[in-house]
């Protein structure tokens, strides 16, 4: 199967399993989380006075996959039965067995993707906020510079989850962007 086909069955499931939205509100959800607890990292670290970014960065990266592994099996668990009762109850209304149907496949499609993005972006945001770490462990800056940095990127991203809120939404960007 080449990959336009795949692409476009894949599309074919987004639409069907109407997965949309969902997926929407858990990436900015999730990488609000993300973000706002490794910048709970970051100045818990700073206050302590740890100037050494290994233990930061060693922390960022457990707490990002420990928040990923949560997001990603939370999800599906959930996202798989409320699935499932939908199929069943399509099964009892039509008297008939869905496990081969489009809708079914949508809908084993629709929790794979939700349970994605509901691990993915707040590992992926809290490992962009703590990048700056990871510039000091390279000798490229210094502790204090990568502090400010991480609050800088924070409230930038938290910026910007919002604009895509006023842009869903289609309300005032300046409004939502401050919001976040």
């Amino acid at each position: 199967m080449d990959l336009d086909k795949t692409f476009k069955k894949l599309k074919r499931y987004y639409e069907i399993s109407e997965v949309g939205p969902l997926t929407r509100r858990y990436f900015v959800m999730n990488a609000f989380d993300g973000a706002l607890t490794m910048l709970g990292i970051v100045i818990g670290a700073h206050f302590a006075g740890i100037l050494d970014p290994l233990p930061i960065i060693s922390a960022a990266v457990s707490g990002s996959i420990a928040m990923g592994a949560s997001g990603i099996s939370g999800a599906y668990m959930t996202e798989k039965a409320e699935r499932t009762r939908k199929i069943k109850e399509l099964e009892r209304a039509m008297l008939t067995d869905m496990r081969n149907g489009i809708q079914y496949k949508s809908y084993r499609f629709a929790t794979i993707f939700v349970a994605l993005i509901d691990g993915v972006s707040p590992a992926l945001a809290a490992m962009i906020v703590v990048s700056p770490f990871f510039l000091v462990y390279a000798s490229i800056i210094n502790v204090e510079l990568a502090f400010m940095l991480c609050i800088a990127i924070t409230l930038l991203l938290l910026l910007l989850l919002g604009l895509y809120l006023a842009k869903i939404s289609d309300e005032n960007l300046i409004k939502y962007g401050l919001q976040m």
